[in-house]
Order: C-alpha cells, then structure tokens, then sequence
C-alpha cells in the first residue's frame, strides 16, 4: 500500500471513529435531558407522555400529607393559576416546606398524579427556582389581566 493510501486510510478511520463518538456523547445528552414545566403547562398538555420532566412553583398550603406506607408523601404544587398533584417515596429534603419552592423531576401517572423521582427544595429564605418563579409570576400576570378584565367589564355594564 502507497504511503498516500495509507494516510487517506487513517484520515477515515479517525473521521469514523470522531463519529461514533459524537454519536455515542449526543445519544447520552439527549437521554438525560430533563425539561422544566410549570402546572399550567402540564394542564394545557404540553408536558410529555410517559417522559420525565420537571415541575416546579410552590407547595400549597395545607396540602402535605404522609401516606398509609409512612415513607410515600402527598403534596401539591401549585403556580396559583393550577395546581399538580404529586406523591414522592422517599425522605424530602430538610427545607421542604408548605408555602415554599419546590421542583419536582418524575412523570405523570395514568391517573393525572406527578410521580416524583427527585424533590429539590429552596436553599435560604430568598430562594425559588428562576423556572419556578417564572412560572409563578407568568401566572400572577394572568391573573391580574383576568381581575382587570373583569373591572373593565363590570363597568360597562352599570348605568
């Protein structure tokens, strides 16, 4: 084999061999992609079917609750527009809290229950995930259109 031969031989076989790998580390990012939604997303049906995902916004008030197993929690999330419920098996971090921020990563179950696989809670007192305090502020803007909405149309209609 000519020396030329041989080169253009190794140039492919390494032009192969990048490849395989570039394949191989997008196959492997690709799997462990994890998207964030907020309640009102996951109602309107635009969380995936039968993939994990996040959910984020805050604990609702009055909501934790243990379940008959004594290891399994309750909880519903909630970014004041819709609410999510979630059951997750396992010990909540330390600064889980009613009223507080929270991301949940899991998959909806058939029955409409977001069964959560990982819970992260807020760090300090100032702390909400920047998804999560999106998604709550996205609908505190909502539903300020709504009650403006609704001003506007009442007077109107009085004489």
């Amino acid at each position: 084999m000519k020396p030329r031969h041989k080169r253009i031989a190794l140039i492919l076989g390494g032009l192969a061999i990048l490849g395989m790998v570039a394949t191989l580390v997008l196959n492997a990012f690709q799997s462990n992609l994890v998207f964030f939604f907020s309640p009102t997303q996951v109602a309107a049906g635009e969380a995936p079917k039968g993939k994990s995902f996040r959910i984020g916004g805050m604990v609702r008030e009055g909501s934790l609750q243990r379940l008959p197993d004594g290891i399994s929690m309750r909880f519903v999330v909630t970014d004041t527009d819709q609410d999510m419920p979630v059951v997750y098996k396992g010990i909540l971090p330390d600064l889980f809290r009613e009223g507080k921020g929270v991301v949940a990563q899991g998959r909806i179950g058939d029955d409409g229950v977001f069964a959560a696989t990982e819970v992260l809670a807020k760090h300090d007192e100032n702390y909400m995930p920047p998804e999560a305090a999106k998604a709550v502020g996205d609908a505190h803007e909502r539903a300020a259109a709504n009650r403006a909405a609704a001003e506007a149309a009442t007077r109107t209609i009085r004489p």
